[in-house]
């Protein structure tokens, strides 16, 4: 056989093998020119978000479900407890966090009210409550003003040519803490939990990246210092061997304002998920979701505790989310402020049959929307609040109203401004708004010494950018 013979024969073989290589492509694929591509969605919901399994995806009839649950541009961001300027940032959830079932506040067994005290606010909160509470479409929980979570689930769907083939999920839960009152340090401690992958994925390839910013405080000029713990990405199986940690966020004293020289900071502090695909897989590459925000807030009220910071100056003040608190009052048999939570009970479920006389009263600091604002620092407007509910108490109940060891029970407080002289400070107040009634003045010395231990224990600032709200069981 000549050269050029076996030259021809070797390329008719090298044509008929590409021939041959082509052929598997014949269909849409081969009327394209493309091979066929892997396809990866991502979507990011509440922890507790249901994933549908890998057979309702197979039939369509599952990518729906994780849709409808995801947190998209449009969902809330925001608390619907939080309070100051961090309240109009974002988007406000219209339903209250998940709340721990709150007890009385005082002791119950008809102790003297000299040693009533208001029970400290919890300042621990573990992943595993967290996790107990972030249930559902739940995607904030406040356990007290110095213990609060949120968390993002997600979710990628992994697909080919046929149809979806696997999913992977994982969840962030983000626990923001203030454990010591002497310590304006808070942290943000993250977990990566929950890894399971199902069918045929891409998850080990996955890139995980977690982030904790602040995209806004007040005032502008004041300058935080944080922990360089984030950001951090880490592939899947990286992620899942080393799955905690601890962001923290300081702002120094003598940075902040507010009325009586508070001093106080506002912030938003926002988490960041991302999740990027790995390479060969089709979709959008990086996404990234947002958990609830949290409010945080500095303050060194001369007023609170841990006013000057004993031994430590730079810790003087103390910090907490700026959240709406609860105080809690009793009015079961033996408690000692039960008059009182009494009393406040007719007021917020019937107004208009306490005194003073008004059809039209609505009593205000019973809803997350009405809340109660501490008046701490001008005394003279308080005591023009208790003149004018004493001044109340006799109209109603005769100048000798306090026969028998009673004293006039006002409310709201004397100490809010919402008290009873409101229209005297606000003209746009609504006139006899406020309920004045005689009550055992032990009861009611015991009510006043919860409520300036629920003041100090949740570090109520005076003035309308923070607020608290009253439930009597």
């Amino acid at each position: 056989m000549t050269e050029e013979r076996r030259f021809k024969s070797r390329t008719y073989l090298l044509a008929v093998l590409a021939a041959a290589l082509v052929l598997p492509l014949a269909g849409p694929a081969a009327a394209a020119g493309t091979v066929p591509q892997l396809h990866a969605r991502t979507f990011m919901s509440a922890p507790g978000a249901p994933v549908p399994s890998l057979a309702d995806l197979k039939r369509g009839d599952g990518a729906s479900t994780i849709a409808s649950g995801e947190a998209n541009g449009d969902a809330a961001t925001t608390p619907l407890e939080v309070v100051g300027p961090a309240a109009a940032y974002g988007i406000k959830s219209s339903t209250p966090a998940a709340l721990d079932a709150s007890g009385p506040a005082g002791s119950g067994s008809g102790a003297s009210p000299l040693a009533v005290s208001y029970p400290e606010p919890a300042r621990t909160l573990t992943l595993a409550e967290c996790k107990a509470k972030l249930v559902g479409a739940e995607r904030f929980y406040m356990k007290s003003r110095f213990a609060v979570c949120s968390g993002l689930k997600v979710t990628t769907v992994w697909e080919k040519q046929s149809g979806a083939v696997g999913t992977s999920t994982f969840t962030v839960y983000v626990r923001g803490t203030v454990p010591r009152e002497v310590d304006r340090t808070m942290y943000f401690d993250y977990d990566v939990t929950d890894f399971k992958a199902v069918g045929s994925t891409g998850a080990s390839g996955l890139k995980i990246g977690l982030k904790g910013v602040i995209p806004q405080d007040w005032p502008a000029s004041a300058t935080p210092v944080v922990s360089k713990t984030l950001p951090v990405t880490k592939t899947w199986l990286e992620m899942r061997s080393q799955p905690h940690y601890t962001h923290t966020v300081r702002y120094a004293p003598g940075q902040g304002s507010g009325t009586g020289a508070a001093d106080a900071v506002f912030a938003v502090y926002q988490p960041e998920v991302t999740s990027t695909l790995p390479a060969g897989w089709v979709g959008e590459k990086s996404k990234t979701g947002k958990p609830f925000m949290f409010a945080p807030r500095w303050d060194s009220a001369k007023y609170l505790r841990n006013s000057t910071g004993g031994a430590v100056p730079a810790n003087r003040g103390g910090a907490a989310f700026s959240l709406i608190a609860t105080l809690n009052y009793s009015s079961q048999p033996g408690a000692p402020e039960q008059a009182v939570a009494q009393h406040i009970k007719k007021a917020f479920t019937s107004p208009s049959t306490t005194k003073p006389r008004n059809a039209a009263k609505n009593v205000p600091g019973d809803t997350l929307q009405d809340p109660l604002h501490r008046l701490a620092l001008d005394t003279k407007r308080q005591q023009r609040n208790r003149a004018v509910a004493v001044a109340a108490c006799k109209a109603g109940w005769g100048p000798n109203y306090a026969a028998g060891g009673k004293e006039c029970d006002e409310f709201p407080f004397a100490s809010t401004h919402e008290g009873s002289a409101v229209t005297e400070f606000d003209p746009d107040a609504a006139p006899y708004n406020y309920s004045a009634m005689p009550v055992p003045a032990t009861q009611n010395n015991a009510a006043g010494i919860l409520l300036k231990g629920f003041y100090n224990a949740n570090r109520i600032i005076d003035g309308l950018e923070d607020g608290f709200i009253v439930k009597i069981s």
